[in-house]
């Protein structure tokens, strides 16, 4: 029955029932994929509704899409909005890796902006791209080839209201696996999610760092209010104790109970269990130690003779030190602590130490200390500043605390001398006026002794600088009213030092000063700025002669001889006036300066003058240098001669040798003698190129000379001292000697006897060495100086040639037994004896009586000038040959 029934279907049926069939399968298939796409949504929206940051949310989605699609290739580019750059926080794919290590030498924003990611970003719209589409962009230039090929490329905008944020994108390098509106709709979907994940999750981030920004400035202002509460606080607790300090010193306290409460003052600001102060007594020779405490427990130290220790390194540096213990074992290695007084180092078991000195009445006469034994108590540089103000106002305390005791034991001696000497009182009362009227009298002193000269009883530097800057600022206000300002520099002021000793220098300086006080008004200024330099400020002068009428009364007045040890000595002076007035801008400091401008001025123009300073005046060290230039070449081109003056015997008057000088013919200065040259030379440091030019011209006259001197005279060279000053020098005089043309025995060296006295050990060494050479050596200016006489005995000396100044005072018996001395001692010690400075006959005739026999002079002989030499016959042989 059934199979009949089962006949029933014809085929055609059959296959309609067939297609039926196949049709709902699809519509079956398609209902399960809509349940897929919805539950995958669901689970996206669900996924953007809780997660908290974009990777999260991004690699969800790339979980759920794979779910409805192959998304095993997918990123999400996001763009900055202020910046307008594009970046890819997710990006998975098959082939290629990451986009910035793709392409590491490119920018990343524009190689997303000119590929299909910027082509969707730019049009805002969602592009489906195959291969014939992709070839098309490339075509037409809309975009550029980027990372591998692939068989499909989708990506969609992502919206954040009005504005692209940003695209998503997926695609397949299988062509198996396709994508449709289907895809296009579902990545659509999925960025409208993507929008609202990144506008909250940017949200969120941004609330954070908006509160953890505002963390932070209530973090920072809660720290900045905790360091205030806590300055506060320390100023607080500083000034309590400052306080308490000033309050104690005031306190009528013994001396135990007053130390330990500073120590417990101390201790308020500082860790301070190991503490102790030290004072020096009165002669400030020992150590007391009024307060002293320690954790170890042991005694207080007794008092001592200053020795090496630590509180003596404090007082000796005068400043404040916090030391460890390497500190202090390195000040001991070093032999600065403990050296003398080993016994008092018990510093092995301190750990930190801390000394400030104390200044009493101005001067160091204790110390503070606080010290630890371990790690646990540390000391820091803050500490050190904070004892060392505490210090000052310890230091005052104890100072009032000994004043006041001072005061106390002196009121206690004091009621005693009342009730011992009641009846005295009177007494004690005119001795009490007495040393008060004393002191004003010294206080009275003192002010004067500060602003005046001790010695003149004048102006010093600074009152007469005061004086003449108020003289500036009055003529600054009143442009009619004019001053002079006049600088003395006395004339042989070290000759008198030298020769007669320097108390009759000072009386020679009072007398002075006398004499310049006779020369000026009582409204008039006269100072004394140096040892022989003396100012005077003209107030009020109508016009320069006034100024010039007061340079030739001083002029005068210092010309007339002096009485200075029994005996007439004449001096003089070197005037330099300057004027106010001439430059607005003139100072009391430019004004001296102008003045001793002039004075210098007056000195080169041969003493015993006044000069006015103006613009010469100031360009006069410009010619100077001028002239030291011109000097150097000089000698360069050799255009410096010699002169040859005689010394003869004084009885008959036989040249017996020659001394050779040199002279410069300047083209404007005219004839420059060596006594100016040797000035010259000494400014700029060419006394040894000048002395050995001299031997070197003397070879170049021997031939002349051989014609106009007998062979046995000698030729006397003055070198200068500036040659022994060091072994190279001396070599090289040595040698220069050495080539000379006259035969060793015949030349003399003589050096001046000053530089002897101020130098003794280099002149004794190189007169050694030049007597080697067989030379003559001798001291020239001999007298001038006061060399011993027990130095000449052992020098190597042949001849002393005396100090012109003798034969000014022929005449003085004193003087006369002067030179008889020097003759016998010279005759004792075997050496030759030259008088120099013989002016007129008369004296030769006097120093011949006196026993005196060789001598030179303007009274002997006439100079010979090389340039009027006469050369030597060729039928003359030379006598030194």
């Amino acid at each position: 029955m059934f199979r009949e029934k089962t006949n029933q279907y014809s085929p055609r049926e059959i296959g309609r029932l067939f297609k039926r069939i196949k049709r709902l399968k699809s519509l079956a298939r398609k209902y399960k994929r809509s349940e897929i796409i919805q539950n995958t949504l669901l689970d996206i929206s669900n996924l953007a509704a809780r997660v908290e940051h974009a990777d999260e949310f991004y690699a969800g989605i790339q979980n759920n899409l794979n779910k409805l699609l192959p998304a095993d290739n997918f990123f999400i580019a996001i763009l900055n909005l202020q910046t307008n750059r594009l970046d890819v926080p997710f990006f998975v794919d098959e082939k290629d890796q990451h986009p910035s290590k793709l392409y590491p030498s490119e920018d990343i924003s524009q190689t997303l902006h000119s590929g299909l990611t910027g082509y969707v970003l730019k049009h805002q719209t969602p592009l489906l791209c195959d291969n014939e589409k992709y070839e098309q962009l490339i075509a037409n230039n809309e975009i550029v080839s980027r990372g591998s090929s692939c068989h499909q490329w989708l990506g969609v905008p992502i919206f954040s209201g009005e504005q692209t944020i940003g695209v998503l994108a997926v695609q397949s390098y299988n062509p198996a696996i396709c994508y449709g509106d289907i895809e296009m709709e579902l990545m659509t979907f999925i960025s409208q999610h993507v929008a609202g994940v990144i506008e909250r999750v940017q949200y969120q981030h941004n609330l954070e760092a908006a509160i953890e920004y505002r963390t932070k400035e209530l973090s920072v202002a809660y720290d900045k209010l905790q360091r205030e509460v806590t300055e506060r606080r320390r100023a607080e607790k500083l000034q309590k104790s400052l306080f308490e300090i000033a309050e104690l010193s005031n306190a009528d306290l013994d001396d135990s109970t007053f130390y330990a409460e500073l120590h417990q003052i101390i201790s308020h600001l500082l860790p301070a269990n190991n503490c102790y102060i030290a004072l020096l007594d009165d002669t400030g020779r020992n150590l007391q130690f009024p307060f002293y405490v320690s954790q170890l427990n042991v005694g207080q130290p007794q008092n001592r003779p200053l020795a090496d220790g630590l509180t003596e390194y404090i007082l000796k540096h005068k400043r404040p030190s916090l030391l460890d213990s390497g500190d202090i074992k390195s000040l001991i290695q070093n032999k600065l602590l403990y050296a003398k007084a080993p016994q008092l180092n018990y510093t092995e078991t301190i750990y930190q130490w801390i000394g400030v000195p104390l200044f009493i009445q101005g001067v160091v006469r204790g110390a503070l200390t606080i010290y630890s034994f371990s790690d646990s108590q540390t000391y820091q540089e803050k500490d050190l500043g904070l004892l060392t103000f505490v210090s000052q106002h310890i230091a005052s305390a104890i100072e009032r605390k000994l004043s006041a005791q001072s005061l106390q034991q002196s009121y206690e001696q004091l009621e005693e001398k009342v009730v011992e000497r009641t009846r005295a009182l009177a007494t004690l009362n005119q001795d009490l006026e007495k040393e008060i009227a004393q002191r004003c009298k010294v206080e009275q002193q003192l002010v004067h002794d500060a602003s005046h000269d001790t010695l003149t009883g004048l102006p010093n530097r600074a009152m007469f600088l005061e004086r003449l800057a108020q003289a500036v600022k009055h003529v600054r206000r009143h442009d009619s009213d004019r001053f002079a300002l006049l600088f003395i520099d006395l004339d042989r002021f070290k000759l008198i030092n030298d020769t007669l000793g320097h108390i009759q220098g000072d009386r020679f300086l009072i007398e002075t000063a006398r004499r310049l006080n006779l020369c000026i008004r009582e409204n008039d200024t006269l100072g004394r700025i140096g040892g022989d330099e003396f100012v005077i400020l003209l107030d009020s002068i109508n016009n320069n002669h006034d100024a010039i009428e007061v340079a030739e009364r001083i002029l005068g007045e210092l010309a007339t001889p002096y009485q200075l040890a029994n005996q007439s000595f004449t001096s003089g002076a070197s005037i330099g006036i300057a004027f106010s007035g001439k430059n607005n801008t003139d100072t009391s400091e430019s004004l001296l300066k102008d003045a001793d401008a002039a004075m210098y001025q007056a000195k080169s123009n041969g003493k015993g003058c006044y000069v006015i300073f103006d613009d010469s005046t100031s360009h006069q060290q410009a010619h100077d240098v001028t002239l030291e230039i011109e000097l150097r070449e000089a000698l360069k081109k050799k255009a410096l001669a010699l002169q040859y003056f005689p010394i003869m015997t004084l009885d008959s008057q036989k040249v017996v040798a020659l001394e050779p000088r040199l002279y410069w013919q300047h083209t404007q200065l005219g004839k420059i003698k060596q006594a100016q040259l040797a000035n010259i030379a000494e400014h700029c440091n060419l006394l040894k190129e000048l002395d050995l030019y001299l031997i070197e011209q003397l070879n170049d006259d021997y031939n002349k000379l051989s014609v106009s001197m007998n062979a046995d005279t000698h030729v006397h060279l003055n070198i200068s001292s500036q040659h022994l000053k060091h072994k190279h020098a001396v070599r090289k005089l040595k040698n220069r000697i050495k080539q000379s043309f006259f035969p060793s025995d015949h030349i003399w060296a003589f050096f001046d006897e000053k530089a002897f006295v101020q130098d003794s050990e280099s002149h004794i060494n190189a007169f050694d060495t030049l007597k080697k050479l067989n030379v003559n050596i001798g001291l020239s200016a001999y007298g001038s100086a006061h060399c011993a006489l027990s130095s000449l005995s052992f020098l190597p000396l042949s001849g002393l040639k005396l100090d012109p100044s003798y034969i000014s005072h022929l005449n003085h018996p004193q003087h006369k037994n002067l030179l008889k001395a020097h003759q016998l001692s010279a005759q004792a010690l075997e050496l030759e004896l030259y008088v120099d400075g013989v002016k007129t006959d008369l004296q030769r005739q006097q120093l011949a009586s006196l026993g005196f026999s060789l001598g030179q002079g303007q009274a002997l002989g006439e100079t010979l000038d090389s340039t009027r030499l006469e050369a030597p016959k060729h039928h003359e042989t030379n006598r030194y040959a």
